[in-house]
């Protein structure tokens, strides 16, 4: 059976709003370390990690080890009704991490999943279904997260169970604050918070929700400083402020095990997901333990917290420790930055971002009018040079560059040279 075969049948039985990336689709049937192979036999490497989510590369035998271990009890399955021990002992681990005081922890299956039950705890604890959450944001696929989603591309429905304004920040480079400088922006963010707070609720509002680096909104970000400057105004009104980990945590930033912590402020509540299972499907929240335990009425969690994915987690931090990959994030995102900007390319209107999480926002040479179609081109031209990269932003038009954490330094030169090639074949 060809691809063509195989997306003909995809398009048949599979909702026609579930993205596929290029012209022609590919079925990825082996990889190895950053590198996979697709079922013509080809060979990629691998810049985009499953959407953030490969962040140790694929086939490690140390995460490997840890799930087969698990599988060899004959228990892939119990639910939280019983006791997991390694649930409870994942549990302590990211709760110390956080730096949350007093934290408890709570497994789901998904980042969207942790998103809304994070949305589900701070209304409840606030008694508010007002929610405040970032122009150009995006935190899920369900019915509450896409309520909160402040990009019309992936908000499929006005219908919402809570009500939310969005407050200016986490999108600089078309941000009507563009031109000031990193305090005079914050400056202004906090000052239309306010105003949103005063003019647009009811001023008991449950909670701020914001990703510290925009993902899906093409790897944007403000000053280091703004979340801290927002959650002073937050407290005033008591009203929880969430960080969004799914993307940045867990040391991909380089600068920070979380990506909250570059703007030195402490979260009521974090959510996690993708690159803490390598793979496996795993999320959850992190969280004041007030906050946690204020539902009054019982839950369980089918799936989440199983201990397959808890094996797989556990095996997961500690690869990241013990090979330094924070530092390597890092090192390999510099490296990348740096190349990138010199390219020069006109193309280029602005490369941003920390660590292994890079976002370059393509444009008509000149201006600043969005370039979807030359992103679209580069999809392909990267991809017939043997490298797979994401896309994303408000317009379609940025390039989302976020290999493994593991990225070697003559991978990090080998992709750089191909998105380099392909910007000259672009334009």
């Amino acid at each position: 059976m060809t691809d063509a075969d195989l997306l003909a049948r995809h398009k048949a039985v599979l909702p026609s709003w579930l993205a596929l990336y290029y012209d022609e689709p590919i079925e990825i049937v082996h990889a190895q370390d950053r590198r996979v192979i697709d079922s013509t036999g080809r060979t990629y490497l691998d810049f985009f990690a499953g959407i953030l989510t490969n962040s140790m590369g694929y086939d490690v035998s140390a995460i490997s080890d840890a799930v087969r271990k698990q599988l060899d009890t004959g228990i892939l399955h119990t639910s939280t009704l019983y006791l997991i021990r390694s649930q409870v002992e994942l549990a302590e681990r990211i709760a110390k991490l956080s730096g949350i005081p007093d934290a408890k922890v709570f497994f789901t299956n998904s980042g969207t999943e942790a998103n809304d039950t994070a949305l589900m705890l701070a209304t409840q604890y606030r008694r508010s279904n007002q929610v405040l959450a970032m122009r150009n944001s995006y935190h899920g696929r369900s019915f509450a997260t896409v309520g909160i989603t402040g990009n019309r591309g992936w908000s499929a429905s006005s219908l919402s169970p809570v009500k939310v304004s969005y407050v200016h920040g986490g999108y600089r480079y078309r941000s009507p604050f563009r031109a000031l400088s990193d305090t005079e922006y914050i400056d202004a963010c906090v000052a239309d918070l306010v105003d949103v707070l005063e003019t647009g609720t009811s001023g008991d509002v449950a909670c701020m929700i914001a990703e510290p680096i925009q993902g899906v909104g093409g790897f944007s970000s403000p000053p280091d400083g703004l979340f801290k400057a927002m959650k002073e105004v937050l407290d005033q009104y008591g009203i929880l402020f969430i960080s969004d980990e799914v993307q940045t945590g867990w040391g991909r930033t380089g600068e920070h095990y979380w990506g909250i912590q570059a703007h030195d402020v402490v979260p009521d509540a974090m959510t996690f997901a993708k690159g803490l299972g390598n793979g496996l499907a795993i999320g959850g929240l992190v969280a004041r333990g007030d906050l946690v335990d204020c539902l009054t009425a019982n839950s369980i969690s089918t799936f989440g917290g199983n201990p397959v994915a808890m094996a797989g987690a556990a095996a997961v931090l500690d690869h990241i420790a013990d090979h330094d990959l924070q530092a390597n994030a890092l090192a390999r995102g510099n490296e990348l930055l740096d190349g990138l900007r010199a390219t020069g390319n006109p193309l280029i209107g602005d490369v941003r971002g920390k660590g292994l999480m890079i976002g370059v926002e393509l444009v008509e040479p000149g201006g600043m009018t969005p370039n979807p179609g030359a992103a679209a081109r580069m999809m392909e031209e990267t991809k017939a040079r043997g490298l797979l990269i994401g896309k994303g932003g408000l317009h379609g038009n940025v390039l989302r560059i976020a290999p493994p954490m593991t990225l070697t330094a003559e991978e990090a030169a080998e992709g750089l040279g191909i998105i380099t090639d392909a910007l000259a074949a672009v334009f």
